[in-house]
């Protein structure tokens, strides 16, 4: 015969039209199940069932992984404790309408080592059931390959979900109502946290840790972050929106994070963190801060609206060294931090810097103290403060001038409506010259101030 490209294309379509002109019954007799993998009431799961059905939950589980299939989870409310994950266990249900509602245990999914693992459409209920110290509803401790997609999870008595050395992707998911942390990551080998939306914690919005300092590489993007609260209380600890701690080359970027009691973004001793492109609003310490133990931070392209300091950039002596400050909008700043920081610390300033730093590019408006300050007392050191534009603030720029301070330059500014000066002489927090615009800055051989605009 002579298979032609007329008579193929002809037999393709042939094919398809009867597949399409299939009777209603014989659609009916292959379920969607068949498709996508085991549908768990062939091994008596039962959704909507009063018992608890973990026993079953779990031998389905295990017997779809073992024939490297998914397990397929009807609509309907499935009372379950703590259910394990083995290698390739792949969980799908129906989103908004599978529920696992939580009936006790450590956690209700443990995963020891499993790669290639996943969770998707399924709402995971914790009934505010406590949980032991550091563990989440979902926990899961190593694995490659780790992907929790399309999920929500809510009420749970400790944080939402808990990694050590896990490889993945957590996606798309939904978490409220959080006694602790919604995502709790330690030591990553390769994660990614993006598209969530978290509303309603305890501690913080995500956690990126590691036991000690290294490279950890997480991207967290796009996420939606709201009302977190510092329950524990502490100086800055909790209450954030996104937390990096010793972790080296995390990404943030492209997040709407609002109405947080601390930060929107800290990173500590956190080298080479990019914190860029978020919008932030309303939170009642630092908004975006990188400090103590780290060596690079760029910190671009961000609004800030209501905070009690816009960017920090600190700690020179416990090492903290190299930024890039660019490009931010800054606005509406407030004049005091929240209970439990140190009473001496700054509020009503745009941005703080200390060493190794560029400023340049920003919009900083309202600000009931400094536009920017540069240094603490004798820490500061080659900054450089160029092409930013400072309106309605107490005074424009504030420089360190005490003995052992290191060098400052400050030109071709915008400064507008800063009745205390554009540029004035500190010690620490206590203003000690005029306006060193107008007296002249010579005396002070470390600070280089030119070229600034200013309009009283």
């Amino acid at each position: 015969m002579d298979l032609n490209r007329r008579y193929l294309i002809g037999a393709s379509t042939a094919g398809i039209a009867g597949a399409l002109a299939m009777p209603a019954d014989a659609a009916r007799a292959a379920p969607l199940t068949s498709l996508l993998g085991r549908d768990a009431t062939q091994y008596g799961v039962r959704p909507g069932s009063s018992e608890d059905q973990t026993r079953a939950l779990q031998r389905a589980i295990d017997e779809a992984a073992r024939a490297q299939m998914p397990l397929a989870l009807p609509p309907g409310v499935y009372r379950s404790g703590l259910l394990r994950l083995p290698n390739g266990s792949q969980l799908i249900g129906v989103r908004g309408a599978t529920k696992l509602v939580f009936t006790g245990g450590a956690s209700m999914i443990q995963s020891d080592g499993s790669d290639a693992i996943g969770l998707s459409g399924i709402t995971f209920d914790g009934g505010n059931i406590p949980l032991p110290t550091r563990r989440g509803l979902i926990h899961v401790l190593g694995g490659r390959d780790v992907r929790m997609a399309d999920c929500q999870i809510t009420q749970s008595g400790g944080s939402g979900i808990w990694l050590e050395q896990v490889a993945g992707d957590v996606s798309g998911n939904i978490f409220t109502s959080i006694a602790l942390t919604a995502v709790v990551s330690f030591d990553a080998r390769g994660l990614s946290v993006s598209r969530n939306t978290i509303i309603g914690t305890n501690d913080n919005g995500i956690e990126i840790l590691r036991t000690a300092i290294g490279d950890d590489g997480t991207l967290v993007a796009d996420n939606r972050i709201e009302d977190i609260k510092a329950g524990p209380g502490g100086s800055g600890q909790y209450g954030n929106a996104i937390n990096a701690f010793r972790a080296g080359n995390v990404i943030v970027r492209g997040n709407r994070i609002r109405n947080c009691d601390y930060s929107a973004v800290r990173g500590n001793s956190a080298s080479n963190i990019h914190i860029t492109g978020n919008s932030v609003s309303d939170v009642r310490e630092v908004a975006l801060y990188s400090e103590f133990a780290f060596e690079a931070a760029v910190i671009a392209n961000n609004t800030v609206d209501s905070a009690a300091v816009g960017v920090s950039v600190c700690n020179f002596n416990e090492g903290g060294r190299i930024a890039v400050v660019q490009g931010n909008i800054i606005r509406n700043l407030i004049p005091k931090r929240p209970i439990g920081t140190a009473p001496d610390d700054d509020a009503g300033v745009g941005i703080y810097i200390e060493a190794d730093t560029s400023v340049t590019g920003n919009v900083i408006e309202n600000a009931p103290s400094y536009g920017i300050v540069a240094g603490w007392g004798k820490y500061l050191r080659d900054v450089a403060i160029t092409g930013n534009v400072i309106r309605k603030a107490l005074a424009g720029v504030g420089v360190s001038v005490v003995p052992g301070a290191g060098t400052a330059l400050v030109n071709n500014n915008m400064i507008s409506e800063t009745p205390r000066g554009a540029v004035v002489g500190l010690d620490h927090a206590r203003a000690v010259t005029s306006d060193l615009l107008a007296d002249g800055a010579q005396r002070f051989a470390q600070v280089m101030v030119s070229g600034n605009a200013v309009r009283r």
